[in-house]
């Protein structure tokens, strides 16, 4: 089951606390560790985590850094913990709009856990799937739905979004093509293992069809 999460809220977590917004991220990333450790007994083999947008490169330049400060950070804690629970580390988007020194941290955490088989963490950093879809359409030849598919990644099963709000923000606009939604008003840094596994206990409620016609309508 693949699942990909747009962790929304951390600002506003902040902001309702009288804290500054760089302490909601730093929530936000404990709650990242705690719904990775979660996702397994979920169900979950794929995990995208929506990390750094690429319009996220507009925000005020001292978020900016520290949200690139918590990434660093996190691949050097996790890294080792990564390799011991299973958990292999990619990351989408670009890179070569990220801090050099990330570079050599963000191959050596990817060769590290590529062995990983409990768990597949794919991070999302300055990342937008429109240019994502783009850049495949360009390289790409011949140009299938299979090869695009291919490049781009595992189609998403079930995509969450925190926080209340309702909208995808140019995130894996292909590979969500037939997934089901899940909104909570839930801030990024309050969910938890509980609301991790009733979003999943949603989906698996649901009716997929892929467009086809129930059996019992068909009949």
């Amino acid at each position: 089951m693949h699942v990909a999460i747009i962790m929304d809220g951390n600002g506003r977590w902040a902001q309702r606390r009288s804290l500054p917004r760089v302490a909601g991220h730093r929530a936000g990333a404990d709650t990242v560790r705690r719904i990775i450790e979660a996702s397994p007994s979920a169900g979950i083999d794929v995990l995208t985590l929506y990390a750094f947008s690429s319009d996220n490169w507009t925000r005020p330049a001292g978020e900016v850094s520290a949200l690139m400060s918590l990434l660093a950070r996190y691949l050097r804690r996790e890294a080792a913990r990564c390799v011991e629970t299973g958990v292999r580390v990619s990351l989408i988007g670009r890179r070569d709009r990220l801090p050099k020194s990330m570079l050599p941290l963000i191959d050596e955490t990817e060769n590290a856990t590529r062995a990983g088989r409990r768990l597949h963490l794919r991070l999302a950093i300055d990342y937008s799937s429109r240019d994502m879809i783009l850049e495949a359409a360009r390289s790409i030849r011949p140009l299938t739905r299979e090869s695009l598919s291919k490049r781009l990644g595992p189609d998403v099963d079930l995509v969450i979004r925190t926080s209340g709000e309702q909208r995808l923000s140019d995130f894996l606009l292909w590979e969500a093509a037939y997934a089901e939604f899940y909104f909570t008003k839930t801030l990024w840094p309050d969910f938890n293992e509980q609301d991790l596994h009733a979003a999943v206990a949603e989906f698996n409620r649901r009716d997929r069809r892929f467009g086809a016609v129930p059996v019992e309508a068909a009949g």
